[in-house]
């Protein structure tokens, strides 16, 4: 069982930045995939962005050029560094996690954009 906690969320105003972190209960070395995806009120889970165990990286059309993922192996711990912030941005957003063909999520953490 893997345990995902983030942190970093809240409220920020248009055009503002933000970063979300991701810790895991153990080395990230073990974990195939680590990303981000967020839930929008009457929306589907999208995906945001994830980064593959050799480093590669892909993320969602909307938030390509103003949100970055990275890692820390030594910390265990996978960022979100959001720039560029929008309204449409608003949402809970869930660290994800996968090992062995499973699927791990965090309890999600609100972020909101508004002025």
């Amino acid at each position: 069982q893997v345990q995902l906690v983030e942190s970093g969320g809240g409220l920020v105003q248009p055009g503002g930045s933000l970063r979300l972190s991701c810790a895991a209960s153990e080395s990230i070395f073990r974990l195939s995939i680590m990303g981000w995806y967020r839930q929008a009120p009457g929306k589907e889970r999208e995906l945001v962005a994830r980064v593959f165990s050799l480093g590669l990286t892909n993320y969602g059309n909307s938030v390509k050029g103003r949100f970055t993922i990275s890692r820390d192996n030594a910390k265990n711990t996978v960022y979100l560094q959001m720039s560029g912030l929008k309204p449409e941005d608003t949402a809970v957003y869930y660290c994800n996690a996968q090992r062995d063909g499973l699927d791990y999520w965090s309890k999600g953490t609100l972020v909101t954009v508004s002025s």
